[in-house]
């Protein structure tokens, strides 16, 4: 028996089932197949405009800094400027995402793009995201080849760009794009929620940021119009 068994068994027997359950296993994969929906604050049942204001609001709440910009072409000078305004080299690490490499980069000059998973010495990354949760203010990223899951802890620095029609209201609609991305009972191999920047309290109960990731989050808000669909089904009939 292996330990892999010996856990399962324990669990089994505490739950006084057997193995092979016929019964059991018919349950648990009706319960799956239902999908109940979880509690959803009233906070979150607004309309799109003020969804991404609750997102941003929240975000800020958490030490998160955000900036909007009117188009996606203008986030290599929001980069840039975020950048300058915090005495960082002009210099990030970017995820191999093509629309990250379709923005117009060679509008500056002065700043390095490399693409690919985050090195020991990068200290500013730039990642998409794949839903937006105004709820909490979190951001809710998906592994894949366009996103290297290193980009989103390594770096110091955590830039993340975002459309305003990725932005949803609760939990359970970031979930339904989720599923409906992947397919029934397929899932990325890491869905990472982050909601600020790094933190602990565990060092004299007083807050240190950047203790297991980056120390800045700032998230770069495209004005693409809330409500309208984007490529990856975000949007208003999320």
């Amino acid at each position: 028996m292996s330990g892999r068994d010996a856990i399962l068994g324990a669990v089994r027997r505490s739950l006084k089932r057997a193995a092979g359950d016929a019964a059991a296993l018919a349950a648990v994969e009706a319960r799956l197949d239902t999908r109940e929906r979880g509690p959803v604050p009233a906070r979150a049942q607004i309309d799109a405009k003020a969804r991404v204001d609750l997102f941003q609001a929240m975000a800020e709440e958490h030490s998160a800094t955000l900036t909007r910009v009117a188009v996606a072409q203008d986030v290599p000078g929001a980069v840039a400027t975020y950048l300058k305004k915090h005495n960082l080299p002009q210099r990030l690490r970017a995820a191999p995402d093509p629309e990250i490499d379709a923005l117009p980069w060679d509008t500056q000059s002065l700043l390095t793009v490399e693409r690919g998973r985050a090195e020991a010495s990068d200290e500013t990354s730039l990642t998409g995201a794949f839903a937006g949760i105004a709820e909490t203010g979190t951001l809710m990223l998906l592994s894949g080849e366009a996103a290297p899951t290193t980009l989103n802890f390594l770096p110091d620095t955590h830039i993340v760009m975002i459309k305003a029609s990725q932005v949803v209201g609760p939990y359970e609609d970031a979930w339904d794009l989720v599923r409906a991305k992947h397919g029934p009972g397929e899932l990325p191999r890491t869905v990472n929620f982050i909601t600020g920047p790094s933190r602990t309290a565990d060092i004299e109960q007083t807050i240190q940021l950047g203790a297991h990731g980056p120390r800045r989050l700032h998230i770069v808000l495209v004005e693409d119009g809330p409500g309208e669909e984007s490529e990856d089904g975000t949007g208003d009939g999320a």
